[in-house]
């Protein structure tokens, strides 16, 4: 199960010295992939807070391939890697305007109780919609 992105425009703000996009924007990139995609999915990050589900990111990993400029257009394909268990693995693609290859990448998520502070089982309704 794959989703991409809708275009995003880099921002003057998102570039450094050199002109490029700052290397930690990418990870903002991701999380924007991600949320956009699991609302697609009628997923809400802020529901499963108040329900006391949380995902906090335990592992990232990005690959530059190209940069990004200040005005250049930007797409995301976002992908599980493997059915959700205890965690959800994401990879990534970012796309210029061209639709080169600017950045690959992954995340890991934890499912975690906030409840009790301790890792939790992927819950059955995200189960429901990934599969």
């Amino acid at each position: 199960m794959n989703y991409t992105t809708r275009s995003h425009v880099v921002r003057y703000a998102e570039t450094d010295q050199m002109q490029f996009v700052h290397h930690s924007n990418y990870l903002k990139y991701f999380e924007m992939a991600r949320l956009e995609w699991l609302s697609s999915l009628g997923i809400s990050y802020a529901a499963m807070e108040k329900n006391g589900i949380l995902m906090p990111v335990v592992s990232a990993e990005l690959n530059f391939k190209k940069p990004l400029f200040f005005g250049d257009e930007l797409s995301v394909r976002v992908g599980l890697k493997k059915p959700p268990m205890a965690t959800l693995e994401f990879n990534y693609q970012i796309l210029n305007q061209s639709d080169e290859e600017i950045c690959t990448g992954g995340t890991v998520l934890a499912f975690l109780s906030a409840e009790k502070n301790r890792p939790m089982r992927c819950p059955k309704f995200l189960l429901d919609k990934f599969n």
